[in-house]
């Protein structure tokens, strides 16, 4: 009977040493794993530090994990025309072009063609450009003012092209537009139809139709929708134009040089604008508009128009503009052979390691 009892313990203590050291192994192979982990993510806080940054490479790296042909099909160009820039003449190239270039044109039509939205529309507005894949590449034209879509938390940012005009030229071409149209849709009822009334005779009435602050339009149109850029002559208005201009937009020209700005523009987005240069010299769409019955100033009313504060603001904006795309042309193209085309490129890699 002891014996009995000897041997059961002695078992006993044999089958309790080989589970003790099962069990001391699997603590030991868990400690390791837990001390892996640890390594582990220690290594990913260091990496981490900075993560809102780090987000942001991620975010640029999914987007150009993209082959550049799928980036250029996500492009989206704003033309927010000014009017009577000649911007129909421009549109209808870009209409011409769009079928050969494969992007596509959508026209913004607001309501009694009012150049400033709600905020609720705005937001609308950049959702469509941003989330409307189907319509991508896109080239969108409107008279509205300029619309920053990151005040919206949106990071992509469209094209913003424009092109602007002399200020007394541009409301000279608009009040007898008003009262005579164009050849672009001779047969449309303007607004001052009948009104024989020369500008001339207008300045020297002092009627509300040649009122200088009826210039006050280029300069709202870049400043954007904030209450105080349609306010004429807000010298806030001015200064927020320009750096709106600068920052915001790819490319200005002026109406006196379209040529050299369709020029520029194939040069430097041909993905949207790839042979309008020559569409622009040889079709039949670089003078689309002309405003019928327009008689140029004489010097008294030039220099009465002149002397208003709403002239020399809007004349500052231009000369401003007109300086930034002169300078972009004269780096951008080359004349050869009577033709403006693309200097080429002018920079190259080296250095590259590891080899």
């Amino acid at each position: 009977m002891w014996q009995m009892k000897q041997l059961i313990i002695i078992l006993g203590l044999i089958i309790f040493t080989i589970l003790s050291s099962h069990f001391f192994k699997k603590i030991s192979y868990q400690d390791k794993i837990i001390k892996k982990l640890d390594s582990i993510v220690n290594e990913l806080r260091l990496k981490c530090l900075n993560c809102d940054k780090k987000r942001d490479v991620l975010s640029s790296v999914s987007r150009l994990a993209k082959s550049p042909i799928d980036l250029f099909n996500d492009s989206v160009v704003i033309y927010n025309r000014v009017p009577k820039t000649a911007s129909t003449s421009l549109m209808g190239l870009a209409y011409d072009l769009c079928k050969q270039n494969k992007f596509h044109v959508l026209h913004i039509n607001t309501t009694r063609n009012v150049h400033v939205m709600s905020l609720t529309d705005q937001r609308r507005f950049i959702e469509n450009v941003t989330t409307w894949q189907d319509k991508k590449p896109a080239l969108y034209h409107g008279h509205v003012a300029f619309l920053n879509f990151q005040r919206f938390g949106y990071t992509q940012r469209p094209i913003y092209i424009n092109v602007i005009r002399k200020p007394l030229d541009r409301l000279v071409s608009y009040y007898y537009f008003l009262r005579y149209g164009d050849n672009f849709r001779p047969h449309a009822v303007r607004k001052r139809k009948g009104n024989t009334m020369t500008f001339d005779e207008c300045v020297k009435q002092e009627e509300k139709d040649c009122n200088p602050e009826n210039m006050w339009l280029q300069i709202p149109f870049f400043c954007g929708f904030h209450v105080d850029c349609w306010q004429p002559g807000n010298e806030w208005a001015l200064v927020q134009a320009k750096q709106n201009l600068v920052e915001h937009y790819l490319l200005v020209g002026v109406t006196e040089e379209l040529e050299d700005f369709v020029a520029v523009l194939e040069a430097i987005v041909p993905r949207f604008f790839l042979g309008a240069t020559q569409q622009f010299r040889e079709g039949k769409k670089s003078h689309l508009r002309k405003t019928y019955n327009k008689v140029d100033p004489i010097p008294e009313t030039v220099q009465k128009i002149r002397s208003s504060n709403i002239w020399r603001m809007e004349n500052e904006f231009y000369e401003f503009a007109l300086k930034q795309f002169h300078s972009i042309r004269k780096k951008t193209l080359i004349e050869k052979n009577g033709i403006l085309q693309d200097r080429g490129q002018k920079f190259f890699y080296e250095k590259i390691r590891p080899r």
